[in-house]
């Protein structure tokens, strides 16, 4: 539990709590705690089972949120355009394929 909550303070930034007024440093301590649940509930529903499934929050944002892609909106859908050269490419679309499944 200590590396859970020392992965939230330096990996989700639930340590900058520099404001000076009350309401602003919680404010971004609720930020940083509704990132964490996010990436638990990706960590439970899209990543069972595969090579992410034990991964440090900061390996999340490394391999999976932090890529560059084309995001094209439409009336019926969104469409993500990665490049091929993407590494994590097939288990982007994995995981966002068991997220939106339900």
């Amino acid at each position: 539990m200590e590396n859970r909550i020392k992965e939230q303070q330096l990996d989700l930034f639930a340590d900058r709590t520099s404001r000076h007024r009350w309401w602003a440093n919680q404010f971004r301590l609720l930020l940083s705690s509704l990132a964490y649940i996010l990436l638990e509930t990706i960590w439970r529903l899209a990543l069972q089972g595969t090579e992410l499934a034990q991964a440090y929050v900061s390996t999340l944002r490394l391999k999976l949120i932090k890529i560059g892609a084309v995001v094209l909106l439409n009336t019926r859908r969104i469409r993500f355009l990665l490049a091929s050269s993407c590494p994590y490419q097939k288990l982007f679309f994995q995981a966002a394929a068991r997220l939106s499944s339900g």
